[in-house]
């Protein structure tokens, strides 16, 4: 009798140590977004140095 029960539970054991799904798991992709720049930001440096260089010209 008392090898019967350990048979149980010992079966019982093993299958519940191997349940699960065989299937490969489903990962979402991770999705990375830029911030988005304006277009006048392009433009802010270059204006700058042409009102600095029109500052340094007209002071000489």
């Amino acid at each position: 009798m008392n090898k019967l029960v350990l048979a149980a539970a010992l079966t019982a054991a093993a299958s519940t140590a191997s349940a699960g799904n065989l299937a490969e798991p489903i990962v979402e992709p991770v999705v990375i977004e830029e911030a988005a720049t304006s277009s006048s930001s392009g433009i802010l440096l270059p204006l700058l140095l042409l009102v600095l260089v029109g500052a340094a010209v007209a002071s000489s």
